[in-house]
C-alpha cells in the first residue's frame, strides 16, 4: 500500500521535474547563445567601426567647447590699457572696481568690434551717466550712454524685453551705433560728437568734455598699465 502511495508520488513529480530541466536548459542556451553573438561582434573590427562611426566624437566635442570657451575668455579680457583706466574711473566716479569690470569689458568688445576707441565710449559713459546703467534725465534719456527711446528704438535687437535701454550691453551698442551715425554724418569726431549730445552750441563745449576726459583716461591708463602675463 506505502509502495503503491510513493509510486504515484513519483510519477506526480516526474513532469514537474522534466519542465523545470527543460527550462533550466534552455536558459542556459539563451545565455551561451548571447555571449557567442557578443564575442562574434567585439572581435569584428568592421562591425566596431561602424558602430564607432555612429556614435558622436565625444573627443571632437570636448575640443569644440574648450576652444570655444577659450575664445570667450580671451575676449572678455582687457587689455592693459583699459585695466589702467579702471582705477582712477573708479575714484573719479566712486564706483567699485568690481562693478566696471563688465562695463569695461562690453567697451573693449564693442569697440574692436566697431573700430572705436574703448576709452572713447568709457569717456562718454562718465560725462552721460556717471557708470550709472539705471540713469534717466528729465528728457528721457536712458542707461550708460543716455539713449532715447522714443528715436531710437529701431537700433535695439528684437526680443530684448522690457527696458532694454537698462542692458548695459544693449545700451553701449546702440549708444556706439548712434556716435557712429553722428560722426559718418557731421564729418567728424568733434562735430560727431556735438551731434550725439544733442546739442547746437558752437563751440563744442560738449565734445570738449568728453575729449578731456578721454585725455585723463589715456594718462591713467599709461601710469597704471599692467603688463599683460
Amino acid at each position: 500500500m506505502s509502495a503503491t502511495i510513493t509510486l504515484k508520488q513519483s510519477m506526480a513529480r516526474s513532469p514537474d521535474a522534466t519542465l523545470y530541466l527543460i527550462k533550466h536548459s534552455l536558459m542556459i542556451a539563451g545565455v551561451l547563445l548571447v555571449l557567442g553573438i557578443i564575442n562574434v561582434f567585439t572581435n569584428n573590427t568592421q562591425f566596431a567601426e561602424l558602430i564607432k562611426s555612429a556614435l558622436p566624437d565625444s573627443s571632437v566635442s570636448e575640443e569644440s567647447s574648450e576652444e570655444s570657451a577659450e575664445a570667450e575668455t580671451a575676449a572678455l579680457v582687457l587689455s592693459p590699457r583699459m585695466q589702467g583706466a579702471i582705477d582712477f574711473v573708479a575714484r573719479r566716479y566712486r564706483v567699485s572696481p568690481e562693478a566696471l569690470i563688465p562695463v569695461f569689458e562690453v567697451a573693449q568688445l564693442i569697440g574692436k568690434e566697431r573700430r572705436i576707441d574703448p576709452l572713447l565710449i568709457v569717456a562718454i559713459i562718465g560725462i552721460e551717466s556717471r557708470f550709472n546703467p539705471f540713469a534717466e534725465s528729465a528728457m528721457g534719456a536712458q542707461g550708460l550712454m543716455q539713449v532715447i527711446p522714443r528715436f531710437h528704438m529701431d537700433k535695439v535687437p528684437e526680443g530684448a524685453g522690457d527696458s532694454p535701454l537698462l542692458d548695459p550691453e544693449i545700451n553701449i551698442r546702440v549708444g556706439v551705433h548712434i556716435l557712429e551715425e553722428a560722426i559718418r554724418r557731421r564729418g567728424g569726431l568733434v562735430a560727431g560728437l556735438q551731434h550725439y549730445s544733442g546739442s547746437s552750441e558752437s563751440e563744442g563745449s560738449y565734445a570738449s568734455k568728453v575729449l578731456a576726459e578721454k585725455e585723463r583716461l589715456e594718462q591713467a591708463a599709461r601710469r597704471n598699465a599692467r603688463p599683460s602675463a
